[in-house]
C-alpha cells in the first residue's frame, strides 16, 4: 500500500507540473524589454533590446512584441534596464535622434543663459518645472514716478528639457551650468524673447505636481517696503470763464423834419 501511494503521488506531481507549465506557456507572450539603460533621445540598436516571456494578463498597453519594429526608433523618455518598451515612450517613426525628438508636438525648445543664481544653484534639472521671473521697468510710469522697477512672474510651469548639453532625467545631483533649454509654446517663446531683452531673468523652481497658477500683481519698491503709493496730485481748479458781454443793438433815431426857409434872395434849410 505504501508503494502504491508513493507511486500515485509521484504521478500526480508530474501531471500537475505539466499542467502548470502548459498553462504558463499559453498565458505568456514575448515582450521587448530594455537590456541596458536607454537615455532620452537615443536611437535604439538591436543590442539594447531583448525579448522575454511576459504574462499576457498583465501586459501594459502599447507594449512592443517584435524587436524588429524597434530598429532605428528614437526614445522620447528614459527607459531603465528590464523595463518594457512602450510605444508611448518612442518618437514617431522616421524621427531623427537628439533633443528634437523630445520636444512635444506643438512646442518649441528655447535656450536661455543662466548662472549659479539664475539657474537655482543648479537644481533646475531636466524634467523639472520652473517659473520665469523678469525684473524690468514699467513703461507707463517712467514719467510719473522715480522708481518704476517691477519684478513679475511672466511664465509658469515651464518644463526644463536640458541643462547645457545634457538631457538625462535620472541624475538628481545639482549641476551649475551657463545655459538651460526650456520647452515652450510659440506664444511663450515670444514672451520669453521679449522678457530677456527688456530686463533680467530668473528661474524659480516649483513643485512638479503643483498646477496652480501664481496670481500676483508683481512686486515694486513701494510694495516691498510696505509704503503707501503717493496720492496723485490734485489738478488746479480751472479759472472761471468771463461772463459773455451782451451786445446792445443801437437803434438809429427816427428821421426829423426838414424846413426850408427863404429870406429875400437867401434860401436856407434846417433839420428838426
Amino acid at each position: 500500500m505504501m508503494v502504491v501511494a508513493i507511486g500515485l503521488a509521484f504521478v500526480a506531481v508530474v501531471v500537475a507540473a505539466r499542467w502548470i507549465n502548459a498553462q504558463a506557456t499559453t498565458n505568456t507572450a514575448k515582450v521587448a524589454v530594455a537590456q541596458v539603460d536607454i537615455s532620452m533621445g537615443a536611437r535604439i540598436t538591436p543590442d539594447m533590446v531583448r525579448l522575454v516571456d511576459w504574462p499576457a494578463s498583465v501586459q501594459p498597453p502599447g507594449v512592443i512584441k517584435d524587436d524588429k519594429l524597434l530598429e532605428s526608433r528614437v526614445t522620447k523618455n528614459s527607459i531603465t534596464r528590464g523595463e518594457p518598451i512602450l510605444e508611448s515612450k518612442l518618437a514617431p517613426p522616421g524621427t531623427q535622434g537628439g533633443l528634437s525628438a523630445v520636444v512635444a508636438e506643438g512646442k518649441r525648445a528655447m535656450t536661455v543663459r543662466v548662472n549659479d543664481v539664475v539657474g537655482v544653484a543648479g537644481f533646475a534639472l531636466p524634467g523639472n518645472y520652473v517659473d520665469i521671473l523678469v525684473n524690468t521697468q514699467e513703461e507707463g510710469q517712467r514719467s510719473q514716478t522715480k522708481d518704476p522697477t517691477i519684478s513679475k512672474i511672466v511664465l509658469e510651469r515651464i518644463l526644463v528639457l536640458a541643462v547645457a548639453q545634457e538631457s538625462g532625467r535620472d541624475d538628481t545631483k545639482p549641476k551649475v551650468v551657463n545655459a538651460v533649454t526650456l520647452e515652450l509654446t510659440p506664444e511663450q517663446v515670444e514672451k520669453l524673447d521679449l522678457a530677456r531683452s527688456v530686463g533680467s531673468l530668473s528661474l524659480v523652481l516649483r513643485n512638479q505636481v503643483d498646477p496652480n497658477p501664481a496670481l500676483t500683481a508683481g512686486a515694486t519698491k513701494t510694495t516691498l517696503l510696505g509704503a503707501q503709493a503717493p496720492a496723485p496730485k490734485a489738478a488746479a481748479p480751472a479759472a472761471p470763464k468771463p461772463a459773455p458781454v451782451r451786445k446792445v443793438a443801437v437803434v438809429p433815431p427816427p428821421p426829423g423834419v426838414k424846413v426850408e426857409m427863404i429870406k429875400g434872395l437867401d434860401r436856407s434849410s434846417q433839420q428838426f
